[in-house]
């Protein structure tokens, strides 16, 4: 299968990116969007995020070999059900939604004998809207593949190879560990970061403005993580309830164990822990996935 049109739905951050993305690395492949926002859809006109930013959902997808949906993870069962009429035969369908089994579940409901391979792009940044997309945001990130059972194989690898072309590295998983895995490493960090900023926000006994004059590097980056799409961690934490509630319940464990080593003085623990931790964060370096000059390189930009 050689993939030559792509559909994009939805052009905000992820959408943009890979219209972006595959003019700049893919040119040989044709893309459409469509965005149900008309402002979106004339922002994206203005940028050239996709080669034809069209009118409706028909004209997007109808000649397209793939459709990837690039919409919040509780609004894809509607944006399938919007194309599944105007789909020709042996299209395949996508997505983007960092939650796989719900999502996975929602596409084959909505596309009774579509060909879906769900996928998860693990990139991004905390602006959102068509402003927001640049074509390097996959260069050696991962995308993970959560394709059912009986996906044909040549599906799969036309759309890692689309993934490959747009510089990301591609991975299979099952859905349902590669949302175990993801409550982990992008849910829960991002739960504790709108937890604690919204807790300095209501401590009577520092003001707002302190919080924000005198915030330290930890704090910032929390702020950062904290200022990512409401509507969109609304719906993933809801679509991914059952994992995220597991690794919680894990991590309010540990974090008991933390509040006992401080108020019992237990210096060992608290070391061992943080001595652990920081071999993670080396790990993180040497894998390439983020940068170790000082202010994680961002002040080079």
């Amino acid at each position: 299968m050689t993939i030559e049109r792509v559909a994009i739905i939805g052009l905000g951050l992820i959408g943009g990116s890979i219209g972006l993305a595959a003019r700049a690395m893919q040119p040989e492949v044709a893309t459409t969007g469509w965005d149900a926002d008309s402002d979106v859809r004339a922002r994206a006109t203005q940028r050239g995020l996709v080669g034809a930013v069209c009118d409706s959902v028909a004209d997007a997808v109808g000649e397209a070999d793939l459709v990837i949906l690039c919409v919040p993870v509780g609004a894809m069962g509607y944006a399938a059900e919007a194309i599944a009429p105007h789909l020709r035969p042996g299209t395949v369908v996508s997505d983007v939604g960092s939650s796989k089994r719900s999502v996975g579940e929602a596409l084959t409901k909505a596309l009774p004998g579509a060909v879906v391979i769900p996928a998860h792009p693990v990139a991004g940044t905390e602006k959102s809207g068509p402003d927001a997309g640049f074509a390097e945001l996959f260069r050696h990130r991962w995308c993970i593949l959560t394709p059912g059972k009986d996906a044909p194989q040549d599906a799969i690898e036309a759309v890692s190879a689309f993934w490959e072309g747009l510089g990301a590295k591609v991975e299979i998983m099952d859905a349902d560990h590669h949302d175990l895995v993801l409550a982990v490493t992008s849910h829960i960090p991002h739960l504790i970061a709108y937890t604690i900023v919204g807790t300095a926000s209501d401590l009577e006994d520092v003001t707002r403005g302190e919080v924000i004059k005198y915030s330290a590097g930890g704090f910032r980056d929390f702020t950062r993580i904290a200022a990512s799409n409401p509507t969109m961690w609304r719906d993933v934490f809801l679509s991914n309830r059952d994992a995220v509630l597991e690794v919680l319940g894990r991590f309010t464990e540990d974090l008991s164990l933390l509040q006992r080593a401080i108020r019992n003085g237990d210096g060992d623990t608290l070391f061992d822990l943080f001595d652990r931790t920081r071999t993670i964060r080396r790990s993180i370096i040497d894998e390439g996935q983020d940068d170790a000059r000082a202010d994680f390189g961002r002040g080079d930009h």
